[in-house]
């Protein structure tokens, strides 16, 4: 299979998995969105043309989310593409709190890849959030999202100069939208 085809069939794949989901924004767009728009920053913005990681962005939230085992990612798209996917996945186990430091913590140490879906993944939940933030969500709220993003970023440093910059350029942006 070409890589034009197994990206096709990631986004096939991601599309049925989050087919009865929505953004938590207040226009509920159909999840989806989301992982197209990641691999989307990540080729556009960053040139990034590694195609398991392209991959993987479409595929990051398929195990957290829904129900999606690792190992049928490996037997799809490669043990690669599971990695990846696996390092951005969060415990959903544990609590909130405790998954959002672990994210913090464990940032510095994924590999390249992973931490290129990170980058990706909080480019655009911050644009997600200052545009489309969820209805009940205060300006604290939205404060205190991201300074957590940025916390995460800081451990992806140095891993793609555009996505850092894109990444910065969006936090500022929404840093001057909350009143």
């Amino acid at each position: 299979m070409n890589d034009i085809a197994k990206v096709l069939e990631a986004v096939s794949f991601s599309a049925s998995r989050h087919s009865a989901q929505r953004r938590k924004g207040s226009d509920r767009t159909p999840y989806v969105n989301h992982p197209i728009e990641v691999a989307n920053e990540l080729a556009g913005v960053g040139g990034v043309d590694d195609v398991a990681v392209l991959l993987a962005a479409l595929l990051h939230d398929t195990v957290e989310d829904t129900g999606t085992r690792p190992e049928e990612l490996e037997t799809r798209f490669g043990a690669e593409v599971r990695k990846i996917v696996e390092e951005v996945t969060d415990d959903k186990s544990l609590p909130k709190p405790e998954r959002k430091r672990l994210q913090i913590e464990h940032a510095a140490s994924m590999s390249r890849g992973a931490k290129l879906v990170k980058l990706g993944d909080k480019i655009c939940n911050v644009r997600e959030v200052m545009l489309n933030p969820p209805a009940d969500w205060s300006s604290a709220r939205k404060r205190e999202y991201l300074a957590w993003a940025a916390a995460v970023v800081a451990g992806c440093r140095g891993t793609n100069a555009k996505l850092e910059k894109k990444f910065d350029e969006v936090l500022e942006m929404g840093r001057s939208l909350i009143k």
